[in-house]
């Protein structure tokens, strides 16, 4: 194997499908927004770029390429 690329695969998704996946990972890190917690700046700018998802891409699967790319805080993984 030695990092050679055995196959190469292009998904098309739709805003359904990737609003979706945005909810999910925002509610699992809803328990940071709450008053007694301290959110961090990386968890907060992670939120803020998934609400923005839809307004800053013009399709799904843009999104969910710059989704895919953006470093995302340990903290906020479900």
């Amino acid at each position: 194997m030695d990092g050679e690329l055995i196959r190469e695969e292009f998904i098309d998704v739709d805003w359904k499908i990737l609003k979706f996946s945005r909810s999910e990972y925002l509610s699992a890190c809803d328990h940071f927004a709450l008053q007694d917690r301290v959110m961090s700046e990386e968890v907060s700018d992670y939120r803020q770029f998934l609400r923005d998802l839809p307004q800053n891409f013009d399709t799904a699967n843009d999104a969910l390429d710059a989704w895919t790319e953006y470093e995302v805080p340990v903290e906020a993984l479900p």
